[in-house]
């Protein structure tokens, strides 16, 4: 099933879970602990009360900063990337219900794949669409682990619910371990 697919028949909170793990793969961009998004996973389990998100999620952007804009307009691909997670952070939505919950968790989708492209050193000949429907030959390896994850983790969901939360978790803690290292040598490059 291609991701595209899986986000049309995922339920709430694999909704919410997909949105989170592709923001949380990308907290090195914004200078965030391996922590900080850890109180927003706590929200998904069957114990916790739904009207708490927001106020998490207020919380977090207040210690990741929500500014869209830091530094000039000129932005490299590593700019462009900052850029992107700061908008996925910035339109979390206040409720992890509703339509808003599965616009959010696409465009997350959407973002997080466009950022791994931007970061991967390798050209990628396809559109983001055709990835997302499944049509992966020659994707460039950063861009294709994280198409994996993002599936990885509507798939657990979709079969475990809530009981796969932790796999989701594992998922992602992989994914932001690769975007730190990425980040990081491309910063020592630079020097």
């Amino acid at each position: 099933m291609s991701l595209v697919d899986l986000i049309a028949q995922a339920d709430e909170r694999g909704l919410a879970a997909s949105g989170l793990a592709c923001l949380d793969r990308c907290v090195p961009l914004l200078g965030g602990d391996d922590e900080i998004l850890r109180p927003l996973w706590g929200n998904l389990t069957e114990a916790s009360d739904t009207a708490d998100w927001g106020g998490i999620l207020d919380r977090i952007r207040g210690k990741l900063g929500d500014s869209e804009a830091d530094g000039d307009s000129e932005a490299d691909g590593d700019d462009e990337a900052v850029l992107l997670a700061r908008r996925m952070l910035a339109a979390a939505p206040a409720e992890r219900t509703g339509t808003q919950i599965r616009v959010w968790a696409d465009a997350c989708s959407v973002a997080s794949l466009q950022i791994h492209r931007l970061l991967d050193p390798a050209d990628d000949p396809a559109t983001l669409d055709s990835r997302r429907a499944g049509r992966t030959e020659a994707m460039p390896p950063l861009a294709a682990a994280e198409l994996r994850r993002q599936i990885t983790v509507l798939e657990v969901l979709a079969e475990h619910g809530a009981g796969g939360l932790r796999r989701a978790l594992e998922v992602s803690v992989e994914g932001r371990r690769v975007l730190r290292a990425v980040v990081s040598r491309r910063a020592r490059g630079r020097k």
